[in-house]
């Protein structure tokens, strides 16, 4: 048998030729950034050559390209929505890692650590706990049910309402991420190739189109190998930001050494619950998030089910989690290297701007205004990578949803299979446009990225859990029962996530009387709890199936 080592490298080298030009342009990027390491960075160097145009549209051209090559041969729903279920372990946990880790986190991760203090680096504690949760008593369970669909397990033992529950929340949840990412993403590049907010309808357009395009095209074996190129791309423009910065700063003077005047406090512990962030809040949210989100999200469960047997899935998991974690790092590097950069040259802030005030800005403006011809194209581009990973991976686990549990379910799908994938692509192709529509609200939240993310696209994790919780691992569970306790967490998850609008905001620092990190704990804690309870009052006695 074929070791996933030898089929990645065949996957790739079946690739269009157009994609190893990406490859080139980087390596030539490089040696034309570095040329430059003496030359004196001036404030109104802006905008994009065209060497960077053509890196960016070879990208767009060679990932449209990759779709229709791995489209040619798909006549199966099976094929195109889990890859015929044999996919090799390390593509599918390199994905999982692109998938999560989107535009939002590649500028909002280097935006906290500028803005508001280092303490978001201990996320990475909580890695070694999600993998042993996940891994050794979620995967061996939904293993066990080679399915499309995770909200097929659903139905199984609590019922259609519980079922169409759980689309319904994973339908919200994905569609307003997806929407805030895009968003975030053309807000970004809109600052990176010298335009104004304007044009970020237009840049959202053209983004959604790319992603929509190849992953309607190719199915989830595309949006897989496709990841994997988004990952180097993304990862490289990173190292550059902090090569270049160091180049500048004539070593690593630019690391931190004490604690600055505008971070936040940020303790081990705190009893106060308005205390944006906490050692101890920030590894318990994570880990929460993390296993939420590999138990009960589609886009999680659907790349597990892609795999071989439960041990393919659990090297998946940790191939996302290794590669998510230096990543992380890097990002986190990204953050210190921006900061002291704009610390050495205030007069590179434009007039106004703080680095506590506009922190999640200077990751874009570096990129548009101090990075030499090439390179800017090249982190453009791991921009546009980091949304169309997230993007395609939404599209994709939605239409499977749809298809899966709304027309299959119902009886309204085509009978063939080619009918089948052509109306999963027509599916695709509606959900990018009500994303590209979505994305005109997002400019109303308020708050930086990571606080306005934990609002809005992370509120619904836990609750959606919750329902794959009582399915698979309690005995007595029943609809009414887990309903309620359902409706119980949501509450506490909104009620804590706008607790600002709610009770009001500290007059001094403007912050929430409770913080966003307690969003998850304390609602998959009311959750379970009171679906326990509401399980118990409404259990009739009958011999349950045990799953």
């Amino acid at each position: 048998m074929m070791n996933p080592w030898t089929r990645i490298g065949n996957g790739l080298a079946e690739a269009p030729r157009i994609a190893h030009v990406i490859a080139l342009f980087f390596v030539v990027g490089c040696a034309q950034g570095f040329a430059q390491e003496g030359a004196e960075v001036l404030p109104e160097t802006v905008g994009l050559t065209l060497v960077d145009w053509a890196i960016i549209i070879c990208y767009g051209v060679g990932t449209i390209a990759l779709g229709y090559y791995f489209g040619r041969k798909q006549s199966s729903t099976k094929e195109y929505f889990v890859g015929s279920g044999n996919m090799p372990w390390f593509l599918i946990g390199v994905s999982l890692f692109a998938t999560l880790l989107s535009t939002i986190s590649y500028l909002s991760i280097p935006g906290e650590i500028v803005g508001k203090g280092p303490i978001y680096g201990v996320t990475l504690l909580a890695y070694p706990i999600v993998f042993l949760v996940v891994g050794y008593l979620l995967i061996p369970v939904y293993m066990k049910h080679r399915v499309t669909s995770a909200y097929e397990l659903l139905e199984d033992k609590l019922g259609l309402s519980v079922r169409l529950l759980g689309v319904a929340m994973f339908l919200l949840l994905r569609l307003v991420w997806m929407s805030l990412l895009v968003y975030l993403t053309a807000k970004a590049m809109s600052v990176m190739i010298g335009v104004g907010e304007e044009y970020i309808p237009h840049i959202v357009l053209v983004t959604g189109f790319v992603a929509v395009t190849y992953t309607s095209l190719g199915g989830l074996r595309a949006v897989v190998i496709t990841d994997l190129l988004q990952t180097i791309l993304l990862l490289g423009g990173a190292l550059l930001v902090i090569a270049m910065i160091t180049v500048d700063q004539g070593g690593f003077s630019w690391f931190p050494t004490t604690w600055q005047p505008h971070w936040d406090s940020q303790p081990l512990f705190s009893f106060d619950p308005k205390t944006r962030l906490t050692v101890f809040g920030t590894v318990v949210s994570v880990g929460i998030w993390y296993i939420c989100t590999a138990g009960g999200d589609q886009v999680s469960v659907q790349r597990f089910m892609a795999t071989r047997d439960a041990t393919a899935a659990r090297r998946a998991l940790a191939t996302q989690l290794c590669v998510g974690a230096f990543i992380t790092f890097v990002l986190y590097i990204v953050g210190f290297a921006l900061m002291g950069y704009f610390v050495a040259h205030p007069a590179f802030l434009p007039e106004g701007n703080s680095l506590a005030q506009n922190a999640d800005d200077m990751f874009p403006r570096y990129i548009a205004y101090h990075l030499p011809i090439g390179i800017s194209g090249l982190v453009v581009s791991a921009m546009f990578a980091a949304a169309m990973s997230s993007i395609d991976s939404g599209v994709n686990s939605i239409t499977a949803v749809v298809t899966t549990d709304l027309l299959d379910r119902f009886g309204l799908s085509p009978k063939s299979d080619r009918g089948h994938v052509l109306m999963a692509r027509i599916f695709a192709f509606v959900i990018g446009g009500i994303v590209v529509i979505g994305s005109s609200y997002m400019g109303l939240i308020e708050g930086n990225i990571t606080t306005v993310t934990n609002k809005t696209a992370n509120l619904l994790v836990t609750p959606i859990f919750g329902l794959f919780y009582f399915a698979l691992f309690v005995k007595r569970a029943n609809a009414p029962g887990v309903w309620i306790g359902w409706f119980a967490g949501t509450v506490t998850a909104v009620l804590i996530a706008f607790s600002g609008y709610f009770f009001g905001r500290d007059p001094v620092t403007g912050y929430d009387p409770i913080s966003f990190q307690w969003i998850a704990p304390a609602a998959v804690v009311v959750n379970l709890f009171v679906g326990h309870a509401a399980c118990a009052i409404f259990d009739r006695g009958d011999d349950a199936q045990s799953t």
